[in-house]
């Protein structure tokens, strides 16, 4: 009996992958670049399991093609990439991978910006490349002490406690955070306390963002939320590009209105907003926040199994996606 077809959408690194190859016919995208929208309706065509990325839309016009396809398995803890009414209506599953590494890489990467806009490092850098340290100064890029801070995480979920619990355990920090329901969780492990979102941004000195991608949380930080943010305050966003109206979050920082903003993803990725690149107080990063080793292999053997429990086991996937 001949194996199931498996067409991997993008590049990925092999690791968590063995028992895939074990049990299906694999193929993969071999491009670093993301598939056209013709070549993925061509591997749709060709599969019984299709894996994509972020980057990857899979709409009816991919589903229709895919005859045989049984499974969309999401090489992601997100899944705005997957028309999910669609799966729906083509009775095929769709599935990601909600990986505990990948939110702790995430966590770690937020943490990482944070870190480099409170102490200029991106500033400094520069700094030193271009030739211009030419002694020890007292004044010489003044930074933030995070000791006493607050951090205002918007979503309260598995990254956003996450990156509470790093700078918690590091810092006397104070952690505050805002969500549409409550969060036991963040409030047990970071002693967070609950607030709107006016409230956390008035609050905060470093607000961070790890909410997903909806209709309701589309331009969630824009023109208004961004004035109620305090003028030292540092924005940080690792979740989805459109989360932020980057047009405006630009003229604020022109503006001076709040201090930095450390993006890894972009309203219109790849794409960056006019004028985002020129400024000295971003720190620009090409959604690279889950990139770890473990994290990926992780990904790889979570996708791996959610495609074998409907493939070979005759199940729904264990982290199946419902609309």
């Amino acid at each position: 009996m001949p194996k199931p077809i498996v067409y991997i959408a993008r590049k990925v690194p092999k690791n968590g992958f063995e028992d895939l190859y074990k049990h299906c016919t694999v193929k993969m995208h071999t491009s670093e670049n993301p598939p056209t929208k013709k070549q993925l309706i061509s591997y749709a065509r060709s599969a019984d399991a299709l894996i994509a990325t972020v980057t990857d839309f899979v709409d009816k016009d991919v589903l229709s093609a895919g005859k045989n396809l049984k499974i969309v398995a999401n090489y992601a803890i997100g899944f705005n990439n997957i028309d999910l009414k669609a799966t729906k209506a083509a009775d095929v599953y769709a599935s990601h991978t909600p990986s505990l590494v990948a939110a702790s890489a995430v966590a770690q990467h937020s943490f990482a910006l944070i870190m480099a806009l409170a102490r200029r490092l991106g500033e400094s850098d520069q700094f030193m490349r271009e030739g211009k340290y030419k002694a020890w100064s007292p004044t010489l890029f003044l930074g933030d002490d995070l000791r006493g801070k607050t951090l205002g995480i918007v979503g309260g979920g598995r990254i956003g406690c996450s990156l509470g619990e790093i700078i918690k355990g590091a810092f006397d920090v104070d952690v505050v955070y805002s969500d549409v329901v409550r969060s036991p969780q963040i409030e047990k492990r970071c002693n967070a306390k609950k607030m709107s979102l006016p409230e956390l941004l008035n609050k905060s000195d470093y607000v961070s963002l790890h909410v997903p991608l909806l209709p309701s949380t589309k331009h969630l930080i824009g023109a208004k939320e961004l004035s109620q943010m305090k003028p030292n305050a540092i924005l940080i966003n690792t979740s989805r590009g459109p989360v932020i109206d980057e047009k405006a979050l630009v003229r604020a920082l022109k503006a001076k209105k709040i201090a930095g903003a450390g993006l890894d993803v972009f309203e219109f990725e790849p794409k960056l907003a006019p004028g985002l690149a020129k400024l000295s107080n971003v720190i620009l990063t090409p959604h690279s926040a889950s990139a770890t080793i473990e994290a990926r292999e992780e990904m790889g053997k979570m996708a791996t199994e959610n495609i074998l429990d409907v493939l070979v086991r005759g199940i729904a996937p264990r982290n199946e996606i419902k609309e």
